[in-house]
């Protein structure tokens, strides 16, 4: 296949170019700011720049293109940038696949389990309804920019991904300082719902996706089985061989790190793969413990 990724710099990005690249597929980069590649082609989402007659004839998009949320403290012009990143970027790139000549049979463009909101215990699905705040706002508008290249015939897979597990960036990268110096323990009351997923299982997912013709819409990249915080700081400690024992209250959290505590740390998503499961996916990291175990080994 020949495959167009954007955000191929990011965490996952870097992740599955080297996969499809081992798989012996095509990849070309949608870069913004220079070029490292030759085959390298630039745009600029900010002022809606793309060269259109360079998206020609490729097999597939993925497009992981995104602010990273957690780069800072809320204000509202960091909010802002969140959501401008995402749907003015998803919504240049569907509206210029949509003018092509030969557009690509498949679009899996990232999402996340932002979406449901803050919800408790209950248990999630692709069919469970939106919820409430910042994070299902701007999920369901990224989401929304994909409809043109739907309405040109192209497969839509919007993958709404969890906490994904790598000891290279993401979260689980910033906690491990803490938890080597025995300064790890669960956040608030330890109870909110974790739904996350190894990188290795997140890159098969995406490729997963460009390959299931079957598979579109709505997509959640979560392992089978969540886990509330508590449990996950346990499990973390175990890994490392440390205790778990000074835990973070929700209103340290707050003030530590404003709004943004109570949408990443302290709100609780319980989310299950349904439509992965159905369609045949078979997830390498299932369970928190050993997965966690074997991702810091592998660092170590």
């Amino acid at each position: 296949m020949k495959v167009l990724v954007t955000g191929a710099t990011g965490l996952i990005g870097k992740s599955l170019h080297a996969s499809l690249i081992a798989e012996g597929h095509t990849v070309v980069r949608l870069v913004r700011r220079r070029k490292r590649e030759a085959s390298d082609i630039l745009w600029d989402p900010a002022s809606g720049l793309i060269g259109i007659s360079d998206l020609e004839n490729f097999d597939a998009v993925i497009h992981l293109a995104g602010e990273n949320i957690a780069a800072g403290r809320w204000t509202e012009k960091q909010k802002q940038k969140i959501l401008e990143s995402r749907v003015n970027g998803t919504r240049l790139l569907t509206e210029s696949l949509a003018k092509l000549q030969q557009p690509p049979k498949v679009l899996v463009s990232a999402s996340a389990i932002g979406y449901y909101g803050d919800r408790g215990a209950e248990t999630l699905s692709e069919m469970s309804a939106r919820g409430s705040g910042f994070l299902a706002d701007v999920c369901e508008a990224w989401e929304s920019a994909t409809q043109r290249a739907t309405e040109n015939g192209i497969r839509v897979v919007n993958v709404r991904t969890g906490i994904v597990l790598s000891t290279r960036g993401g979260a689980l990268k910033k906690m491990l300082l803490p938890f080597r110096l025995g300064l790890g323990g669960k956040i608030g009351s330890g109870e909110q719902y974790m739904s996350w997923i190894s990188l290795a299982d997140q890159v098969r997912t995406l490729i997963h996706a460009v390959r299931t013709e079957r598979l579109r819409g709505p997509v959640n990249a979560v392992a089978p089985a969540p886990v509330i915080n508590a449990v996950f700081t346990k499990a973390l400690g175990h890994a490392l061989n440390r205790p778990t024992i000074l835990p973070m209250p929700a209103f340290a959290a707050r003030a530590a790190f404003g709004e943004m505590a109570y949408a990443l740390l302290l709100a609780s998503t319980r989310v299950i793969p349904q439509r992965l499961l159905a369609s045949g996916f078979f997830f390498k990291d299932r369970e928190i413990e050993p997965t966690l175990a074997r991702i810091v080994k592998e660092k170590l």
